[in-house]
């Protein structure tokens, strides 16, 4: 469960690589929280330009970011997603939440 972490002004950066499955979205997700909870930006970019697979579990993930970054009035933006997860965000909708580049 690699993630590297960039902050930059009030933008955070969060590349995200490897697998996001029920076993690693767990401890993916506290990576996130802690990282935003330290830094409180006010953009969240999570860069999924290294994710080699995503099942439902990778939906939770970005949805327990939003609601974070939220929570102290940030936004959230979903980056180089490749195309395997851009078919599990579209079938689910999450476009609707999230915005997806």
């Amino acid at each position: 469960m690699p993630i590297t972490v960039t902050s930059r002004d009030s933008a955070l950066t969060i590349a995200l690589s490897g697998e996001i499955d029920h076993q690693v979205a767990r401890n993916m997700m506290d990576a996130i929280t802690d990282a935003v909870a330290e830094r409180l930006p006010a953009r969240l970019v999570l860069d999924m330009s290294g994710v080699t697979f995503m099942d439902s579990s990778g939906i939770a993930v970005l949805l327990r970011a939003l609601r974070q970054v939220q929570q102290i009035g940030g936004t959230l933006r979903v980056t180089d997603i490749p195309a395997q997860a851009r078919r599990v965000l579209d079938a689910a909708g999450v476009g609707r939440l999230i915005t997806l580049d």
